[in-house]
Order: C-alpha cells, then structure tokens, then sequence
C-alpha cells in the first residue's frame, strides 16, 4: 500500500513513522530544515520512552514521487488550499485523500442529498480549487486526536493519544477505508469508523470554534477559559449556536454541552493551538474554525450573535499581528446572504 503523507509536521511525521512499521509504503511530502533533516538523518519518534527511527522517502514536490493509494493530508486548512495543485502528481484513478485538518472540511456539502448539492464552504474552499482539482469522490473523512510536537528538525516527540476517525462523506462502508483502517492499525494507530464522520468533526470542532479564538484573544490557558464563570458562559453560547447549525445539517452531537466544557477543562493548563500561532507569530487557523461555522450559520439561517461577535474580535486582532487572512485577500470570503 502507497501513502503519502502530505504535510508532514508534528500529527503526519507521527503518522508516517506508524503506518511504516506497520508494513505501508510511506512517503512524505515536508519542506524547511525540517524536511533536511528527514532526508539526512530519517525521522526519528520518541514515544513511550522509546526511540524509533524510520527512513523513507521524503521531498519537497509531489511531483518526485508518483501516483499513490492514499495521500493523507495533514497541512492546516489554509495551507491545503495553496498546496492543492502541487498534489495533483500523487493523484491516481483511485486515489484516495484523507483530510486531517481540524475544523469543517471544504467537502462538507458533498454525499448529503440534493438539497444541498450545490453549496460549498468559501470560507475554507476559496474559489472552489479542493472541490475541483481533488474532487470530493476522492475524499476519506478524518478526525486526529494524538497530540505531537516536533522538539527539532526531524526530531517528533508523541504526548498522548493513538485514536482516529475515518469516514465516508457519502456515509457509505467503503473497501478503501477499511483497507486504510487496517493498514493504521497494523501500524499501533487505533482508528473508528463512522458511519457520518462529520457527527465526530462537529464534536471535535465543538471545542475548537470557542476555546480556540478565545484562548487566543485572552491569553489563557483552557482550564482558565473551561472554568471561569464569563469565558465559561461564551463558550456555552457559542457553542449552542454552532449545534443549532449542525443540527440543521443533520448532525447528531453525542454528548451535551456541559460536559463538552468540562472535558476542556479536565485537559489542565493547555495552551491552545491558536495561543500557540499567535505567540510564536504564525498564522491562524480562524476560518476553519470559526469563520466556516459563522458561513453555515447564514446558509441554514441560524442567528450566531456570539459566533459572530467573537469571530469579529478574532480577526481583527489576526490582521493587526499580520497573521490573518489566510487566504489572499483577491480571493474573498462570499458567506451566503443572511436572513
């Protein structure tokens, strides 16, 4: 079985070094003196107390390495969309491509039924390039849980967390997700399917869309924001409003609010992902995240009052840094009229 992994960082080295030891033939796609590194030296993962080193192929250019079975995509959202025709290379007949990325995907419409056949996400698909040069039949939906870091140029350190959710967007029990299922699994990673992976992108985004630009905008970590009866009580509504949204949608959220919040805040003193880019100065993931829940918002008429003030906030504190928008500004957001 061919993989490529295509982005890979903290969450797609982990990944690679995995499915390879499972038996896969993996390749990679990074760049920077990470990928240097990787093609000195290998990657090298400490996990469980244990150093495991892994060569495989590894370059900057898709191009170099051929039609694959599946190519698993753990770029940012943002950084998808720009790399999208640099992936065409990899893309066989029946190619599958995994989207790794948190936050609503840009395939979300696809396999849904026909009154909503033609609506695309803007927000995280400008202009439609994902939908038309990946074309949504490729896609294999996916929800990450492990948390990683590179600690040095090739260099993964794994903290915690194995699982994954796999899933069809046309809720179908596919051959192709089976075989990746296993292939993870050979590897140590355990994976779920779901019969609509979008019920675990919704619960996984759930937090993300408030703790996130939150985190961001106060500076505080998410047992702070979890626990503290005014951030607390934001993130309650913002998060109320995003499942009046997915509701509408058809998705179904398997546990409450309440305890969505305090399974945050059990997590301890953890600086978000978004905390994190604002403090090392990268940019952020805010459309996936949130613009794109505000943009569904209008498509199913659903009033999002704090979604949109906190939204508001979020981006005008990423464009005074110089770290948002993502996308080029030729290239504008157009959310559906609202009601």
């Amino acid at each position: 079985m061919k993989i490529c992994i295509y982005g890979a960082g903290a969450i797609g080295g982990y990944m690679a070094v995995m499915l390879k030891r499972g038996g896969a033939d993996v390749s990679l796609v990074a760049r920077g003196a990470h990928l240097d590194a990787i093609q000195k030296n290998g990657i090298k993962l400490l996990v469980d107390g244990d150093e495991i080193v892994e060569r495989m192929p590894a370059t900057s250019t898709a191009h170099e390495l051929g039609p694959q079975d599946y190519v698993i995509v753990t770029l940012k959202a943002h950084q998808a969309w720009q790399s999208v025709e640099d992936m065409v290379p990899l893309l066989g007949e029946k190619t599958a491509v995994v989207t790794a990325q948190n936050g609503l995907p840009w395939w979300y419409f696809h396999g849904l039924g026909p009154s909503v056949a033609n609506l695309r996400l803007q927000s995280v698909d400008p202009d439609n390039r994902q939908w038309n040069t990946i074309g949504p039949q490729r896609v294999i939906g996916a929800t990450v849980y492990p948390a990683t870091e590179i600690i040095e140029p090739g260099v993964i350190k794994h903290i915690y967390g194995n699982q994954f959710g796999l899933g069809e967007p046309d809720r179908s029990n596919s051959e192709r997700v089976h075989q990746l299922a296993a292939a993870m699994d050979a590897g140590g990673l355990k994976t779920r399917f779901y019969e609509d992976i979008r019920d675990d992108i919704w619960i996984k985004l759930w937090g993300n869309l408030c703790f996130n630009p939150i985190s961001a905008l106060t500076g505080a970590t998410l047992d702070i924001v979890a626990t503290d009866p005014g951030t607390r009580n934001l993130a309650r509504n913002m998060m109320v409003e995003a499942q009046a949204i997915g509701k509408k949608f058809g998705a179904t959220f398997r546990v409450d609010v309440e305890r969505r919040i305090d399974g945050a805040a059990g997590v301890g003193a953890h600086r978000t992902s978004m905390l994190q880019d604002v403090d090392k100065g990268r940019a952020i993931e805010l459309d996936a995240l949130l613009t794109s829940v505000q943009e569904m918002g209008r498509l199913s008429k659903v009033e999002t009052p704090f979604i949109d003030s906190v939204l508001a906030l979020a981006q005008q504190m990423g464009r005074v840094k110089g770290l948002y928008p993502t996308f080029p500004e030729a290239v504008p957001v157009k959310p559906a009229m609202a009601s």
